[in-house]
Order: structure tokens, then sequence, then C-alpha cells
């Protein structure tokens, strides 16, 4: 058996495992967890690594989150992505959670002209040039920008945005987000305390521009740093 079928292996048994346990309720999101290549975002990791649920250290002691928190991020009940929606992220990391929401807003192989576009903030500059390190590599550097800033504050220049994706855990909300979010849009951000003991919120901005928010369930997210954070 060679290492990639190894991995492709790993990786089916992986998705089985995330449908019986109810992880995945689409053929979108299975498919985008199909496509991307986990093992190509894990930076000094073991590739063997790729599809064990859980999380690995990359680099400046930040992580990429455990397969199992990408998928109910990127979940209909929790993200609701669709074709075509323009989308921020706050913490960009590696680039895998940019990637895979990307492979569902604009999938590989579809229409270019109804793909949407993923807009990820990083405010780590070693960490800025390893997601588009691999972004590139795996050919998702056209759906995919990745901004080197303060991610607390937003990004006005492209708003508003359907969906929010936030992987640092925030004291509160941070206003700009929520400015930022289009109508009919949803933001989704882990709050609480630094020592990882969070829960994960999720934000509707109404079409009449209100604001509804639900908790989805308990996380453990590194904290969010910025002006409207810790």
């Amino acid at each position: 058996m060679t290492k990639d079928q190894s991995l492709k292996e790993r990786k089916e048994e992986l998705i089985a495992n995330y449908k019986r346990n109810g992880y995945f309720k689409s053929e979108e999101i299975i498919r985008a967890f199909r496509v991307v290549p986990r093992e190509e975002f894990i930076g000094p990791n073991p590739k063997r690594l790729a599809y064990m649920d859980r999380p690995l250290p990359i680099y400046s002691n930040q992580t990429i989150s455990a397969p199992h928190m990408v998928a109910m991020m990127v979940s209909k009940e929790v993200l609701d992505l669709k074709i075509g929606d323009i989308c921020l992220e706050v913490g960009g990391g590696s680039g895998y959670h940019a990637a895979v929401v990307a492979e569902i807003v604009a999938p590989t192989g579809s229409d270019k002209s109804k793909w949407g576009h993923v807009y990820t903030i990083e405010r780590i500059e070693k960490l800025v040039n390893f997601a588009k390190e691999n972004l590139e590599k795996t050919k998702y550097s056209d759906r995919v920008t990745v901004i080197h800033a303060d991610g607390t504050i937003g990004l006005p220049e492209k708003a508003p945005f359907d969906k929010i994706t936030v992987a640092a855990a925030a004291p509160e909300i941070p206003p700009p987000l929520i400015e930022q979010l289009k109508p009919g849009g949803r933001l989704v951000i882990p709050v609480g305390g630094k020592n990882y003991f969070q829960e994960l919120k999720i934000v509707f901005k109404l079409e009449d521009g209100s604001i509804k928010s639900k908790t989805q369930c308990g996380v453990a997210f590194v904290p969010l740093i910025g002006k409207y954070g810790y």
C-alpha cells in the first residue's frame, strides 16, 4: 500500500465515522472533506496524522482544529454555506478551514461565474505565509485571499459578508463583525474565557438588521487577540 492509498483510506474512515455520528448531514460538506487534502495543511506533523480526529500544533503556538470541529463549523445547522457566498474568516491559521469553506461556496470544477470567495485574516505573519503557501499548492488561492491584519476589526472594504466565521474565542462578539454581516447572514464565533472553556455562538442578522443569537455547544479554542479580543 502506498502512502497516498493509506491517507485516502484514513480519510474515508474518518468520513464514514462522521456520517455515523451525525457530523455530516449534507453531500456538499462530505464532498469538501474528500476534495481538500488536510495533509497539505498540517505543517511539520507527519502526514499519517492528518485524518486523526484531533487538533495538531502548527507554528507560533497555534493549532489546526480537529476535523470534527471544522465539520461542525461548516455544517448547515451552524454556518449554512451556499454556493456564491462571500465569506470572512477570522483566524486563518494553516488555511485549511478556509479551503473547506471555499470548496463549498466555490466548488472545484463548477461554473466560476457563480463562485463565492473567502477572505481570511491572520494576525501572525508566519502563519499568513504558511497559509498562502498551502492554499497555492492545493489550488485554492483563486478562491481564498489571505490578509495580515487584526481580524477583530473585520474587513470593512470587502463588507458586507454573507457568512463570518471566527476560529478563536472572544470575550464578547466584536461589534465590527456584526456591522459587517449582511442582513440574512450568519456569524459563528466562540465566546468565553481564555482557558479553553467557551460557547459556540451563532449570530443571525435578520433582514431588518436586528440581531438574534443562540448557543450551539461548548467548545475549546485559543483566545482571539486584537482590539476587540483579548
